[in-house]
């Protein structure tokens, strides 16, 4: 069975990505068609890459956990035009551990973390992770209530798991990648 982890992409206080994690998670459950798991940087402490103080104590654990995944959804917020720092910093930790596995997108912000996943796409060419077309996008406005707790739209559950057929048949094809290298 291939193992899809969710990559919750904020480590903010008040984030709601674990929110949105935990809802791509079930659905994902509910299809029978992988082993999904939500996967928080935060859980990590994972250093930045150049600090002088750098200690690499957390990213052995993170390596071992993203090796062992064949392919990836990111719960990805809008912050600034992009992505957040952490992710950015947890992505560039790693080269070999992402290599020829697939990865979906689902993004929020103020206008549905659209900004935040061109930005995605582009870092996740150059590390050999395939992503796949369907994105779905939560806005801050109509999927959330008060800003803050998830409620998505009916139209919502259809997109994740549109996506979610793209991953399952990327990270399938991938795979038989990784095995005859």
């Amino acid at each position: 069975m291939l193992r899809i982890g969710i990559i919750l992409g904020s480590t903010r206080e008040g984030r709601v990505s674990p929110q949105v994690g935990e809802w791509v998670k079930d659905l994902g459950d509910g299809r029978g068609d992988a082993s999904y798991e939500v996967i928080d940087i935060a859980e990590f402490r994972l250093p930045f890459l150049g600090d002088p103080n750098y200690d690499a104590s957390g990213v052995s654990g993170w390596a071992e956990k993203v090796n062992n995944c064949d392919g990836f959804v990111f719960i990805v917020a809008e912050y600034n035009h992009s992505i957040t720092g952490a992710l950015k910093n947890a992505i560039d930790l790693l080269r070999d551990e992402w290599a020829n596995k697939a990865a979906g997108i689902v993004s929020y912000g103020s206008v549905g973390g659209a900004r935040a996943t061109e930005h995605l796409r582009g870092i996740l060419g150059e590390i050999q992770i395939a992503d796949v077309r369907v994105h779905p996008a939560l806005s801050l406005f109509t999927d959330f209530e008060n800003g803050n707790t998830l409620k998505p739209k009916d139209q919502q559950i259809q997109s994740v798991n549109d996506m979610l057929d793209q991953v399952i048949a990327w990270s399938g094809a991938l795979k038989t990648v990784r095995t005859n290298n």
